[in-house]
């Protein structure tokens, strides 16, 4: 298996990042003052077919899957406009990952009708409800619970933490809930939709984040909301396992984002690096500044080609090749570890590049510095991915 972009991609490539330099750049820094969720932008992302790359053209769709490397170009395209801003590159991330794939991978076609023509072409958006207070990387110990009664699922809960969840273009927000008990005293999960709007289904205020304020995120509370029985999103029961598998996909879509970072990490470091003047010349002639640049190009190589390679046996998957869901499972933790952490690192190496100067808000890299720590945390912490690396390699580790 090779790992090298297509031309087609590298032209996909460009495309999305003249978008992103000319709509979302010159913009990004007033949106994270103002705490602004630009949803034109988000429709202007939909019109050009980022929504779209994984879906079927019947829902309006790429048609991309497979072969024609559909998931590696949802990654392009997360990793050129978190180049620009991580806000707009995660509301792509979560709105195809987290909103369109549970619904197309396990929707019936009455689901799929019904709610992927409006979140493909981006008028709208849809969340994944996953989190809880109590209830993060042990999603076992999920509260929210759902009810069948005279042919309507009655949800109670709470949720927390949920990207695209409560914008004035959210459709609805797919939820786990605790439908009943299995041996043993397990708890019985399954996926439940739940529409905006919906009487008991509340988005509370949007929260005060660290980074990434232009995207929307909201903690959701549900009393007594009531749903047709036929909002159920696959088997009942399996939305441990689909949850699981949502996840899997999202680590490498999170992986391009980080990769988006540091390539911005690294591009503001060699501009300043050559502009700024010190001791009669450029800062980027002294060791300590360059030799620290210079491992940002470590970390961006590696961190891509770790994300590119998983990506890739996500399209050989889904193009009915030999490659096995366990070593896919693998490649996607090793991608998310690695590249999310030298994210981390790479926005404090450029801040330090850029001195006092790094610590000034009209500065690109603060900006980064804030948004890169959610990156180990978000779609399973670094310590969930080296937990998960540990078992693929054999070890009992719990």
């Amino acid at each position: 298996m090779t790992y090298e972009l297509s031309p087609e991609h590298e032209q996909f490539r460009r495309s999305v990042r003249d978008f992103a330099e000319k709509e979302i750049a010159p913009h990004a820094a007033q949106w994270d003052r103002d705490h602004h969720f630009p949803t034109d932008v988000v429709q202007q992302m939909g019109a050009l077919g980022l929504m779209g790359l994984t879906a079927p053209e019947e829902f309006g769709g790429a048609g991309m899957a497979g072969e024609d490397g559909g998931f590696t170009s949802l990654c392009l395209a997360i990793e050129e406009i978190g180049r620009v801003d991580q806000s707009m590159g995660i509301t792509l991330e979560a709105a195809v990952g987290l909103g369109i794939n549970p619904i197309l991978t396990y929707g019936t076609d009455e689901q799929k009708q019904a709610w992927l023509p409006d979140l493909v072409s981006g008028q709208r958006l849809a969340g994944f409800g996953l989190t809880e207070p109590g209830a993060g990387s042990d999603a076992g110990a999920t509260r929210t619970k759902a009810v069948l009664t005279d042919g309507e699922w009655v949800v109670n809960g709470a949720k927390q933490f949920i990207t695209n969840s409560g914008s004035e273009i959210t459709s609805l927000v797919t939820v786990t809930a605790r439908t009943g008990e299995r041996e043993g005293g397990r708890p019985e999960l399954s996926t439940i939709m739940v529409p905006s709007g919906t009487p008991g289904f509340t988005a509370e205020k949007a929260y005060d984040k660290l980074g990434w304020h232009a995207s929307d995120t909201h903690p959701l509370s549900f009393e007594d909301v009531r749903v047709p029985e036929w909002h159920l999103l696959g088997e009942r029961g399996r939305g441990y396992a689909q949850f699981l598998a949502t996840l899997d996909d999202g680590r490498v879509a999170i992986a391009a984002l980080a990769v988006g970072c540091i390539q911005a990490c690294l591009d503001l470091s060699l501009e300043y690096a050559g502009q700024r003047q010190t001791f009669g010349g450029p800062i980027g002639r002294k060791q300590g500044v360059a030799f620290q640049i210079s491992d940002l190009q470590v970390m961006l190589d590696a961190s891509r080609l770790l994300t590119y390679k998983a990506a890739a046996m996500k399209d050989a998957m889904d193009a009915g090749r030999s490659v096995s869901t366990k070593d896919f499972k693998q490649a996607a933790a090793v991608a998310k570890l690695y590249a999310t952490e030298s994210a981390v690192t790479a926005t404090r190496i450029a801040t330090q590049v850029f001195g006092g100067y790094g610590f000034m808000e009209e500065y690109p890299v603060a900006r980064f510095y804030r948004d890169a720590k959610v990156l180990e945390i978000g779609e399973g912490t670094s310590e969930v991915q080296r937990m998960l690396i540990a078992r693929g390699l054999g070890l009992p580790v719990e």
